[in-house]
């Protein structure tokens, strides 16, 4: 059964779909043509259909023509000798390799005008922050609650933040599918339902790809916005790196203490992301920049092993764990953990006591 469906999808005409889609969105290998070029791509699409209806001697003819022309406008988008130009020379040499034919041009012009220009389109209806599901909500808490509850704050913006961003992803998803359904009814070429399917499945993996992408740019910066929210709504005043600071360690927020040295917080929801920079990030590198400690906010620790906690709290770095959380409790009770673990209710009058 799957041999079988195997063979009919690579006897499919609509097989490239997805990896012409993958092609013009690749940005390392092909530069990414069908991001920061589509208007001219789907001029080109246009130049191609018409290409298609004129008469020729032959298909042979017609198809070198064509295909000319669809790599000549490729080459077109660039400025010559510049590094975008190297890769879409990439690119067109992919192409030569998997346009051999009429239906492989009329493929190409398919997957611009039903893949990749609705993907464009539709992410851009999609936030690339979720504060704007968050504010409220945050301050609500506060003002209601006290600063205690900061912990409180940050895990609720982060699981608004969330669903709010995930349940429009969702809408539009179905919105973009629906539509992709009503255009396959329009198509003037022969296709199949195995043929459709192809094409549907190619545009749900590739918007699925490119939506894991901004999902993945929102989750990291949720908690960096929520500690800024924290740092606006308690008139903290953050402060820039320390000058000349050129280790390869991110750091979200600084702030300068009473005695003249920084301290750093971390936003993630893991320590697995920053793991390598943090571990190389040594006590005596830190005094040397005046950085007295930094502060890790962690949402997540199951990855949090004891030896992480201790080889980093020797060097200078605190964890702040929401205070349900079972590693807080047991770390907080021992004595060779406790003093680099602290309860993220403890955050807000940490910074005040703190704090310049």
């Amino acid at each position: 059964m799957l041999e079988s469906l195997h063979s009919k999808i690579q006897k499919s005409p609509f097989r490239n779909i997805y990896w012409f889609a993958r092609y013009l969105m690749n940005t390392d290998q092909y530069g990414a043509l069908g991001k920061s070029k589509e208007t001219r791509l789907l001029a080109t699409v246009y130049l191609l259909e018409n290409l298609m209806t004129q008469n020729f001697t032959d298909d042979d003819e017609k198809l070198i023509v064509i295909k000319n022309t669809l790599l000549r406008e490729l080459m077109g988008m660039v400025s010559p000798n510049s590094k975008i130009s190297v890769l879409t020379n990439n690119l067109v040499n992919v192409l030569k390799e998997d346009i051999q034919s009429l239906e492989d041009i009329v493929i190409f012009c398919i997957t611009v005008r039903y893949v990749v220009s609705p993907i464009n389109h539709a992410l851009s209806s999609i936030p690339s922050n979720d504060s704007d599901f968050c504010r409220k909500s945050a301050s609500s808490i506060l003002e209601t609650l006290g600063e205690e509850k900061a912990g409180l704050v940050i895990s609720t913006w982060d699981k608004l933040g969330a669903t709010g961003c995930l349940n429009i992803e969702r809408t539009t998803v179905v919105e973009e599918f629906t539509r992709l359904i009503e255009n396959l009814k329009t198509l003037k070429i022969e296709h199949t339902l195995i043929d459709d399917n192809i094409l549907l499945t190619a545009f749900v993996q590739e918007f699925e790809r490119r939506l894991g992408q901004k999902r993945k740019a929102r989750g990291g910066a949720s908690l960096e916005t929520a500690v800024s929210f924290l740092f606006e709504y308690y008139g903290f005043n953050a402060a820039k790196a320390p000058e000349h600071f050129n280790q390869d360690l991110e750091v979200d927020k600084w702030f300068k203490g009473k005695d003249g040295w920084m301290i750093g917080i971390s936003c993630k929801r893991t320590l697995r992301e920053r793991w390598k920079q943090l571990s190389q990030a040594d006590r005596g590198t830190l005094s040397r920049f005046k950085i007295n400690e930094l502060w890790h906010l962690i949402t997540y620790d199951k990855d949090l092993t004891d030896d992480k906690i201790v080889r980093l709290g020797e060097q200078g770095q605190i964890f702040y764990l929401m205070n349900e959380s079972e590693t807080y409790k047991k770390c907080s009770s021992h004595i060779g953990m406790k003093s680099y673990v602290r309860p993220l209710s403890q955050l807000i009058s940490d910074i005040r006591k703190n704090i310049v």
